[in-house]
């Protein structure tokens, strides 16, 4: 009877031994895993344009910290500007061409012009191939979680702001200037050359949508695809899709699920290495 226990305790042993050995081959193996995504992950930025950047952009006591990522190719145009993060600083949590769309590939057409005033509120990402311009004496202000999708442009002379998780999908626009004078052919009055731009939080901006100056959206507002923005919509309310050229009222009780989505936007956007 005693080596019938004996050998089952042996057994028990043994069986015990197989099963730590496995935890510790799977927990190396997802250490080895993470080592490997990592190298991936950072293999994508452009070290060389984002050290400058960051060093060039920031004071020494943020630019260490790396704010920004920036991804595959662009050219600066001009970086005499300034750039302020009103947020609590992370690695990365700027990112400037990140691939987290469907499409992988650049066309390397990205430029940034920056002489006026950025300011970004927390996290924000912009696709591939981003026209970025920002002129002396304007303020373009980004909020938590806004984002342009690939082929973005956003071309800033007075004043645009993005709320919070403000959206915009690929090959969108947002331009605040007419950038040539126009005139009343009857009183030879000029019209007014530029006007602020304001985009407010949880809209959710499809592809192809041109918002120029003047746009005030309200907050949980959905455009849809090819929608030209000239006017203030903030009289239709919240829960709103608008959408047409010029964007009319489409759909009321409307919204993107962004508590739904919360996770996944947090999985592939906010940079956690």
């Amino acid at each position: 009877m005693f080596f019938i226990f004996t050998q089952r305790l042996d057994r028990c042993e043994f069986c015990t031994s197989i099963l730590f050995n496995k935890l510790k081959l799977i927990s190396m193996y997802d250490f080895l895993r993470s080592i490997y995504h990592r190298f991936r992950f950072y293999l994508k930025i452009n070290w060389y344009k984002t050290l400058y950047f960051n060093f060039k952009m920031f004071p020494f006591s943020t630019a260490i910290k790396l704010p920004v990522y920036i991804y595959e190719w662009v050219k600066f145009n001009d970086l005499s500007g300034e750039i302020v993060i009103d947020a609590p600083i992370k690695r990365g949590m700027i990112g400037f061409g990140q691939p987290y769309e469907m499409t992988k590939r650049s066309l390397g057409i990205a430029e940034f012009e920056i002489s006026g005033k950025v300011i970004f509120k927390g996290y924000f990402q912009s696709g591939k191939d981003l026209l970025l311009v920002v002129k002396k004496g304007a303020v373009c202000e980004f909020g938590n979680m806004s984002s342009i999708a690939r082929m973005g442009k956003i071309i800033c002379v007075q004043k645009i702001t993005l709320g919070n998780f403000a959206r915009l999908g690929s090959e969108s626009q947002i331009i605040d200037t007419n950038f040539h004078i126009m005139v009343n052919t009857l009183t030879n009055e000029p019209y007014q050359l530029t006007m602020p731009v304001y985009v407010g939080n949880y809209n959710f901006i499809s592809n192809r949508v041109t918002i120029l100056q003047k746009t005030i959206t309200p907050d949980f507002c959905t455009i849809a695809s090819n929608t030209l923005c000239n006017k203030d919509y903030s009289s239709f309310g919240e829960n709103i899709l608008i959408g047409g050229i010029p964007a009319n009222l489409l759909k009321n009780n409307i919204s993107r699920d962004w508590e739904g989505e919360q996770i996944i936007l947090e999985k592939s956007l906010i940079i956690k290495y």
